[in-house]
């Protein structure tokens, strides 16, 4: 497993010991949710979250620093990866897919005997 696809505890964007926000940020949430369904399950009824969140803070690690940098558009790509991977992977092949066609239209379209496109190129000269 990548080191970007891991768990861990973000302590930086955390409250108290930074699992709900590694959570959120494994899982591309507002940390902000995260906490609201915490407290909201926590009350109805789930009394062993408490229990899940010490236990995920004594065995998680804390987040590397050099995560900690990342652009808001590669946090975005590998919360989608971590989620569902191959959905990510048949987005990929298919944005490539894409624009390979596009690719295709333009070659074409440039070596094609187009009699407009001569015409219009010998009234520039």
């Amino acid at each position: 497993m990548s080191a970007r696809t891991r768990y861990y505890r973000d302590k930086r964007n955390g409250k108290f010991l930074g699992v709900l926000a590694g959570v959120a940020d494994y899982v591309g949430w507002d940390p902000l949710w995260v906490r609201v369904l915490f407290v909201v399950g926590t009350l109805s009824g789930m009394g062993f979250l408490p229990l899940i969140y010490f236990t995920m803070a004594w065995f998680a690690s804390d987040k590397p620093a050099e995560l900690r940098e990342e652009s808001p558009e590669d946090r975005k790509f590998y919360a989608k990866l971590r989620v569902a991977p191959q959905r990510s992977i048949r987005d990929t092949r298919a944005m490539y897919r894409d624009v390979d066609r596009r690719l295709q239209d333009v070659e074409a379209y440039m070596t094609s005997s187009n009699s407009r496109l001569s015409s219009e190129i010998d009234a520039l000269r």
